[in-house]
């Protein structure tokens, strides 16, 4: 059976990855083959290319260099669906984490705001915010109207309105938003259309 091409570019690889493996570990070949349990010849002739790679003997030079066994094949990157939850401090008390990644017109964040006092800082931005209130008792300070939102509520707003969240009780309160760079707003539907 005939390799197809991307697939045999990438099994012509694994040779002289492994000697290079092998070599920046510092292990001869009878070293590698008493760790693996292959014998060095069979080394030899896979670091030559005249050994096709093979499952059963890729995975245990994976464990031995302690690498993952794309990194052995040279597999193409895929992209790392996980969202990385890296917590940057808010310069006015309290704790955003983004739980979205990329230049999206809609991004989302879990933000923990503290008690900032009983005096509106009102700011406005370009953009438009939905938020629902996690946990905590959340003061939100729109223009002329001052709420306190619980746990299970939720406000939306253009934020070129005047506004200003803070603890409503001196306890930490957690939220949840969502925030539209250019004025993006999000599509809410109570129920489906009939």
């Amino acid at each position: 059976m005939d390799t197809p091409a991307p697939y045999q570019a990438v099994l012509d690889e694994v040779a002289p990855r492994l000697r290079r493996l092998r070599a920046k570990r510092g292990l001869t070949l009878a070293a590698l083959s008493e760790a693996t349990g292959i014998s060095k010849s069979t080394l030899s002739r896979l670091e030559s290319g005249q050994r096709r790679p093979s499952l059963e003997l890729l995975l245990p030079l994976a464990e031995v260099y302690q690498v993952p066994l794309d990194d052995l094949v040279g597999a193409p990157a895929v992209g790392d669906p996980r969202v990385r939850l890296t917590p940057r401090a808010l310069p006015n008390g309290g704790t955003v984490v983004p739980l979205t990644r990329g230049p999206g017109p809609l991004q989302a964040y879990k933000m923990i705001i503290n008690d900032r006092g009983t005096e509106p800082d009102l700011r406005t931005h370009e953009g438009y915010e939905w938020l629902y209130v996690l946990n905590g008792r959340l003061r939100i300070v729109l223009a002329e109207h001052d709420l306190v939102l619980g746990p299970g509520e939720a406000a939306e707003f253009d934020t070129r309105t005047p506004h200003w969240f803070s603890s409503a009780d001196g306890r930490p309160v957690e939220i949840l938003s969502l925030f539209g760079r250019q004025g993006e707003r999000m599509h809410v539907r109570a129920k489906p259309r009939a």
